[in-house]
């Protein structure tokens, strides 16, 4: 079992590097594909509000409280376009434990398989290099697309936090809970595998 520590993780896809302060035009352009922090169920940060949200985000790296990743598209011929963020949160070291949240995807980026992608490269370091039992998953118990999204993935519903926390707006919310366990990860493995056209494990 290995430390969980910032690293990059590579896929066919996308690449998710550890945040840096240098991503920040890069993010400003993909929230700005889409309007993104318009939705009033995502927390994607407004363009003139980046800079503290990666410095919020790498606060909390120094914590141990959270390992955030900037997501960009893998090309041939260099650096790929930066399409958003991503992160392990919640990290609970001793179990350990992470919940994968607080992410978000430029518009265009939407269906072109990243986002299953960067979520199979989450899921497989955190099970076969951290050594989880469980990795979680959160959302707004009104987000019907995320849920869904999460579902697909093969999670499970724990249960609802009821009046858990506070939305944008200042209203309560209602969050989801969802996990993978251990044992599951290699049918969930070998499922998204088959989604992103690849061989079984």
């Amino acid at each position: 079992m290995t430390a969980l520590q910032p690293t990059v993780l590579r896929g066919t896809g996308v690449i998710l590097e550890p945040l840096a302060p240098g991503h920040h035009d890069g993010l400003v352009d993909a929230a700005r594909d889409g309007s993104l922090w318009k939705l009033w169920y995502t927390s994607v940060p407004r363009p003139e509000d980046m800079g503290q949200e990666i410095e919020r985000r790498l606060t909390l790296q120094d914590s141990g409280a959270m390992i955030p990743f900037t997501a960009r598209t893998v090309e041939a011929d260099g650096p790929g376009r930066i399409i958003g963020m991503t992160t392990y949160m919640n990290i609970d070291r001793d179990t350990p434990r992470v919940e994968i949240g607080s992410t978000w995807n430029a518009a265009s980026a939407h269906r072109t398989g990243t986002n299953t992608e960067s979520k199979y490269l989450l899921l497989r370091h955190a099970f076969e290099v951290f050594g989880c039992p469980a990795v979680e998953f959160r959302t707004h118990w009104l987000n019907h697309q995320s849920r869904e999204a999460i579902t697909r993935l093969g999670a499970k519903q724990d249960g609802v936090l009821r009046s858990h926390t506070r939305a944008r707006n200042g209203e309560l919310r209602d969050t989801v809970v969802y996990s993978i366990l251990a044992h599951e990860w290699p049918m969930v493995r070998d499922s998204l595998l088959f989604r992103m056209g690849r061989p079984a494990s």
